[in-house]
């Protein structure tokens, strides 16, 4: 599958913290972006900026923060061509602490937001915008608004906003390929000057059949995480996409050697991956912390349990 306008961003470090409050070291992100870069990929995102009047810096590892020096500290040196993307969640970061792009490491920031929350998604992008970023609005748990509000906010977006890509995100892990296509093509046909991309939650093993539905109906901005890791089942894996992908400026060679040496011992220490209760929260179109908090307890098997608990078909 080769399509020139295709761009491939890697999550891998931003959603991979939500597994382990964003402490992976120095080392490994230097790591993941060299490897990234080596393969070519067009974007890493390296994590979040939030306010720490909101956060306790005490709390989270670097990249709930991402601090413009520290990101220097963990990219310096390093030959690449591939870009660093953060991401803003709406009611979580001070926009006076973002500094105008010719001040920053940082070249895209990504603002995440409900549909309900689109309006002030907006204005926070806009204002990324004209600060001199490359800009996105990822429009998150839209498993859960497929209707009217939805087209409104589509509207919103295409008159009201200056990014160049609607992000369509199934946060829950919950989309079919049937309801991929619908997403894809309705933001296509409302966004006449902003291109589409989708970010897959690996819930039931579809993160990736869905990306490719998602580019098979012309969505050019796609995400991946290296050995699909993630938050709860994690995400649609990097090494599989670039593999789809078919692009010759692709090497996948880096990729498979950082899973060798980094990604293998980390399935150690942290969880992440096709779990049953993962999987029952996609079935439900549930955000997965039940599933997230059942992992952590001692009635971390009880699968009956944890489905009977979410769809209420307990019998006496």
């Amino acid at each position: 599958m080769f399509r020139e306008k295709i761009k491939v961003l890697d999550c891998t470090i931003r959603d991979g913290g939500l597994i382990n409050n964003h402490e992976f070291d120095r080392r490994f992100v230097r790591e993941v972006y060299k490897a990234i870069s080596e393969a070519g990929v067009d974007y890493m995102e390296i994590g979040y900026r939030n306010s720490k009047n909101l956060f306790a810096p005490g709390q989270f590892g670097l990249w709930k923060f991402c601090d413009d020096d520290e990101i220097r500290k963990a990219i310096d040196g390093i030959k690449s061509n591939t870009k660093i993307s953060i991401m803003v969640d709406v009611g979580r970061v001070e926009l006076e602490d973002i500094k105008p792009k010719s001040e920053s490491p940082v070249d895209m920031i990504r603002t995440a937001a409900y549909v309900k929350d689109i309006d002030k998604a907006i204005f926070m992008a806009n204002d990324f915008h004209a600060k001199g970023y490359e800009t996105t609005i990822n429009i998150m748990a839209i498993s859960l608004d497929q209707g009217p509000e939805l087209d409104e906010a589509l509207h919103q977006i295409e008159e009201e906003s200056h990014v160049e890509v609607l992000y369509i995100v199934d946060s829950f892990g919950a989309l079919y390929q049937e309801p991929v296509e619908y997403l894809v093509k309705k933001a296509k046909n409302i966004l006449k000057t902003k291109e589409v991309g989708f970010h897959g939650h690996n819930h039931m093993q579809l993160a990736f059949s869905n990306t490719i539905e998602a580019i098979i109906h012309n969505a050019n901005f796609l995400d991946g995480t290296v050995y699909g890791i993630g938050r709860a089942a994690g995400n649609c894996p990097l090494e599989l996409l670039i593999g789809f992908l078919k692009n010759p400026k692709f090497d996948i060679r880096p990729i498979l050697d950082l899973i060798s040496k980094e990604f293998i011992p980390l399935r150690d220490k942290i969880e992440w991956g096709y779990i049953i209760p993962y999987a029952i929260s996609g079935m439900m179109n549930v955000h997965p912390r039940a599933a997230m908090a059942l992992r952590k307890s001692e009635k971390k098997e009880n699968y009956r349990e944890f489905f009977e608990s979410l769809s209420d078909t307990g019998t006496d």
